[in-house]
């Protein structure tokens, strides 16, 4: 949950507020899981979001008079939004990036160990099964889809047409989808 400070709005001088605290904390209620499912989705982090989603409040609460009652989910949304994308460039800025070890260059700053290790054994599953492949397809599915070569270069060098390249390449996928999914079924 959310506090609210004591604070009113300034207006040349005199204290009016747009909506009383109680208000505000209705508002709060109403959209604090918008608010915070917003900020969640772009940071991927449960409590910097939280703390995104209280800033979003805090900024609304100070410029309340800025918006129509009746377009404060959206006014919030896009507060939220724009809070979530700050905090991501200044993230970024500081991220620090390791020159002299390869093997943290290709890791995903965003990608925790237990991640990384299901999305490496799911690569080499699907490795195994195109190695598994059978002829013509082993061939052009190594050069597709492990050397990433495109459909022209895999022509020229195995001297095949370039629609019996496509037509192979074609094949090999359906045949991996189902060796795929049968795996899943047992």
């Amino acid at each position: 949950m959310i506090r609210i400070i004591n604070c009113t709005t300034q207006k040349g001088g005199e204290h009016k507020p747009k909506m009383t605290n109680e208000e505000f904390e209705q508002l709060i209620e109403r959209y604090e899981k918008l608010v915070f499912t917003i900020c969640y989705q772009m940071v991927r982090d449960f409590h910097e979001a939280q703390n995104l989603a209280q800033d979003t409040f805090f900024s609304a609460y100070q410029h309340i008079d800025s918006c129509p009652a009746e377009s404060y989910k959206p006014w919030l949304a896009r507060i939220a939004t724009n809070k979530a994308k700050d905090y991501l460039k200044s993230a970024y800025m500081r991220r620090v990036i390791v020159s002299d070890d390869e093997k943290f260059s290709n890791i995903p700053a965003e990608n925790s160990p237990d991640e990384i290790y299901i999305e490496s054994e799911t690569e080499q599953n699907i490795r195994d099964k195109i190695e598994a492949l059978k002829e013509p397809y082993l061939k052009v599915s190594t050069m597709y889809f492990i050397e990433d070569k495109n459909v022209e270069e895999i022509s020229k060098l195995l001297g095949r047409p370039k629609k019996t390249v496509q037509t192979q390449i074609y094949r090999a996928k359906n045949l991996l989808q189902q060796l795929i999914k049968e795996e899943r079924q047992t």
